[in-house]
């Protein structure tokens, strides 16, 4: 397993704010101490040309060059276009090592898959996946599926990949819920709404099911917007998932023979850490 992962990501932070840099700092050395064979890669920022392929240029400079911030929930904090770039680039990196045969997943923040090609929100600046998946199709992939099993629709994600026939998106969130979107699929969107307090034995089955009719596709490349926030302990949501229900996604995971990425979204409780462990163990096994 390969964990891209740049302690500079910490950095920033907003007072009480739940996508706070404690989220990171507690995980990447649980997972360093139980896993010392595991490779720790420092990523690289994601270049213009990477950029350009899901958002506008007017977006990019934006999130340069912004004086206050976007919304209510995604602040406005000093270099968060550097921040964002690096996000952007380790997931591209994640994806580049599993294309080479390796398991890889990103240990960065900000998130990404709210952000739209001309906006961020809900904590996210650029759509971390979205990019992934258009850089993969520029260069070795033929077919992208994205598996998104945060508990918010991924609305930003969504919007960028809708009608391109190279890509299938599946995502299984909490309806209603933040952003309010997501309650029906179309074209190469398959949206999964669940409603708040879904017992979790209905929810896993749902996500298993979307992430079957993702393999239908026949990709050469599976992504993982991996949210941790569907736990029932996660201040944010009405979800019902445990520690185990994420160490099944990860077993799932193994058995699959396709080349597969993940990319951390969101997840706010203070079992953040376990839950990525136990999603990551079981993928490796």
């Amino acid at each position: 397993m390969i964990i891209f992962h740049d302690q500079r990501c910490l950095e920033y932070a907003a007072p009480e704010h739940p996508e706070r840099s404690e989220r990171i700092a507690r995980t990447a050395p649980l997972l360093k101490d139980r896993h010392p064979d595991w490779e720790w890669h420092e990523p690289r920022a994601a270049t213009d040309g990477e950029l350009l392929r899901a958002h506008s240029r007017q977006h990019i400079e934006h999130v340069a060059s912004a004086r206050e911030d976007f919304d209510l929930d995604t602040p406005l904090y000093p270099k968060i276009d550097t921040y964002g770039r690096h996000s952007a680039g380790a997931a591209i990196e994640a994806a580049r090592a599993t294309l080479r045969g390796e398991r890889a997943f990103s240990l960065m923040r900000p998130p990404g898959h709210h952000a739209t090609r001309d906006r961020a929100m809900g904590f996210c600046y650029f759509s971390n996946i979205a990019i992934t998946a258009l850089d993969a199709l520029a260069n070795r992939a033929e077919r992208v599926a994205i598996w998104d099993f945060d508990a918010h629709h991924g609305n930003g994600t969504e919007a960028i990949v809708a009608q391109n026939p190279q890509i299938a998106f599946a995502s299984i969130h909490q309806f209603p819920a933040y952003p309010g979107t997501g309650a029906k699929s179309f074209a190469n969107i398959a949206n999964y709404p669940v409603a708040p307090y879904t017992p979790r034995a209905q929810h896993v089955d749902v996500a298993e099911r979307a992430l079957q009719k993702l393999l239908k596709f026949n990709p050469g490349l599976l992504l993982v917007s991996a949210g941790f926030d569907a736990y029932s302990g996660d201040p944010l949501v009405q979800m019902t998932l445990e520690k185990e229900d994420f160490a099944k996604f990860g077993e799932w995971l193994r058995r699959i023979d396709i080349p597969t990425a993940a990319i951390l979204e969101g997840g706010y409780s203070g079992e953040l850490p376990e839950l990525i462990d136990a999603f990551l163990s079981a993928w490796n096994g």
